[in-house]
């Protein structure tokens, strides 16, 4: 909903909430379901209301656990029935400065200072445990935003007696714990309320009234940064930028204005702030983000500007490159496809608002961030919060070589008449082994991820994962695929619950990347053979259907399984005897 992309009318959210929240409700999408306690040293109903309003946004319908005001640490630390029947997939500890119950003073020594910011934190530290050791669920914390007042003025950055300093310093200490500790996450209060205003932020005003932290209007903006951290903790980030050229990454009309007429570089402010925006974007390519170009252009205009000599990017930085006359709308669809991405997954970044509006009109689901000025850009695409970074794994860091290995072997492809004979060229081998604690994250990430070749879309946290490879009555597998042109890493995951001598398959799923690649017979001929070793002879499978996962209706019944029911609303059941199976992976060397 446009409404709720950032930059969002903050009063309009807080008075049209109740609105909102039945469109949002009434809309046709698949949302996933997700437990999320809110522990609150400050009023947090506001904030509940809007982070449920983001986190439908964003396909999460969430059912909240709110804590009475101010008893965040003892819901967290003392024994709380109510909080342990809700079972909370996720846990968002929502404090602030106001909730640091004790600060220096001018007569205190450095050691009683360090004395008072251990015990500060030790506190936050026993929550934060307790909770882990109790709900086995990610947690998120705010940090603490900067003081309202400075008693000693500027010194208070860097006295020891001083706020800022404190809270500096306690803040430090909570991001070591993060970057120490998986499943836990920092919500950058100090950064949020800073970008905001911190004078408006803190008016004390609703701290005296109504006991909220910060200004009623700012709530949307926390909210909207804590729904992000979720929607990523949960796979629901984009994954690349489809962009215009004339006019978003450099300044002119390339086909009007010739190589040397388009604006960009040193020389003049505005080529300064395309240079900046396209370095900003490169960036992205840090992250795994993946870039392409649709642009109304001639080809070779397009190239002649990408490679200016003042250009941030070089043409192989881009996986696909859409520069001709067809509609927008149609060539974002055709990189999607050539992607085997969806193209919700993909951000739509053009200075052209019709061309906006004709492409997220056509593709349900994009976004297309408003784009005013070139000096704002960069601000407007980084506060939208596309690509919140919750985990980095090395699958990610490499994905653009891997987009790019994949355009290799469709080129490849191309020059071959037997499929099977392309295939084979290929050399793969797969590593296909139980659940391994390397690959926990890239694992748990996948199932939150992959929605298209995904039978049940079963969604786990990293904790469930690493829980259900420990449990004995589970089967799980993982599949590396490796081909002459790289490592495509982990791209395939199954789990399969054990009763006796039969297995229902919880989950089966496929990154698109590999798609048509054999890698699901090898995977099938893996989990056979592991589940005759035990004794297993009847594998049952379970279809759940969803808005994008179609393409696999029929899978178990191309891999030679028996329906036993289909419903009514497409999901279906099936049955395989393990006895008389035969391998039928022909092409990957396990």
């Amino acid at each position: 909903m446009k409404e709720l992309e950032y930059p969002f009318d903050s009063d309009y959210l807080l008075s049209k909430k109740k609105r909102i929240k039945k469109e949002l409700l009434a809309s046709d999408v698949k949302f996933i379901d997700k437990k999320v306690a809110i522990l609150g040293g400050s009023t947090t109903a506001n904030i509940m209301l809007m982070m449920e309003l983001f986190l439908l946004n964003n396909g999460i319908r969430p059912t909240f656990y709110e804590s009475e005001y101010n008893k965040y640490y003892e819901d967290a630390v003392f024994p709380n029935p109510e909080l342990e029947e809700f079972a909370p997939d996720i846990i968002y500890v929502c404090t602030s400065n106001r909730n640091i119950s004790d600060y220096p003073d001018l007569s205190m020594s450095r050691e009683a200072v360090d004395e008072l910011l251990n015990s500060q934190y030790a506190k936050y530290e026993t929550i934060w445990k307790t909770l882990a050791e109790k709900y086995n669920c990610p947690i998120i914390q705010n940090n603490f935003e900067m003081p309202l007042f400075r008693l000693m003025g500027n010194r208070d950055a860097y006295d020891y007696h001083g706020h800022m300093n404190f809270i500096s310093r306690l803040n430090q200490r909570l991001y070591d714990y993060a970057e120490a500790t998986e499943n836990f996450y920092i919500c950058d209060l100090n950064y949020i309320s800073a970008d905001y205003g911190l004078k408006e932020w803190s008016d004390p005003f609703y701290w005296y009234m109504y006991k909220y932290a910060m200004c009623v209007p700012a709530i949307p903006s926390l909210a909207f940064n804590v729904a992000n951290i979720i929607k990523s903790i949960f796979g629901k980030n984009k994954k690349g930028f489809v962009l215009d050229l004339d006019n978003t990454l450099w300044g002119g009309i390339i086909g009007d204005d010739g190589v040397d007429g388009i604006v960009i570089g040193p020389e003049e402010a505005e080529g300064q702030a395309y240079s900046e925006f396209q370095q900003y974007l490169k960036a992205h390519q840090q992250l795994g983000i993946i870039l392409n170009i649709d642009s109304k252009n001639d080809y070779e205009n397009a190239i002649a500007g990408i490679n200016h000599p003042d250009s941030a990017f070089k043409e192989d930085d881009f996986i696909s490159i859409k520069a001709n006359w067809d509609p927008k709308d149609k060539n974002f669809a055709d990189i999607a496809n050539e992607l085997t991405l969806l193209p919700e997954s993909l951000v739509f970044v053009d200075d052209n608002p019709a061309e906006r509006h004709i492409v997220t009109e056509q593709l349900k689901g994009v976004c297309a961030p408003e784009l005013d000025n070139v000096v704002h850009y960069i601000q407007t695409i980084d506060r939208s919060g596309f690509f919140e970074t919750t985990s980095i794994s090395a699958d990610d860091l490499k994905r653009n070589e891997m987009y790019q290995e994949n355009a290799a072997r469709a080129k490849l492809q191309s020059s071959f008449t037997d499929y099977g004979e392309y295939l084979d060229s290929l050399e793969m081998t797969a590593e296909i082994d139980a659940f391994s604690p390397v690959y926990m994250a890239r694992i748990a990430q996948l199932t939150n991820k992959s929605n298209q070749f995904n039978l049940t879309t079963k969604r786990y946290t990293q904790a469930e994962i690493e829980a259900t490879a420990a449990d004995d009555n589970y089967v799980t597998l993982y599949g590396k695929l490796i081909d002459k042109f790289g490592d495509n890493g982990v791209v395939s995951i199954t789990i399969g619950h054990v009763d006796g001598e039969a297995c229902d398959i919880d989950l089966w799923l496929m990154s698109c990347r590999v798609l048509k690649r054999d890698m699901e017979y090898a995977m099938m001929d893996e989990l056979v053979a592991r589940l005759k070793a035990r004794g297993v002879k009847t594998l049952r499978g379970h279809y759940l259907p969803t808005a994008k996962n179609k393409m696999v209706k029929n899978f178990y019944g191309d891999m030679g399984f028996t329906l036993v029911e289909e419903k009514e609303d497409g999901a279906s059941d099936w049955t395989l005897d393990l006895q008389g199976y035969v391998d039928q992976n022909t092409h990957i060397k396990r």
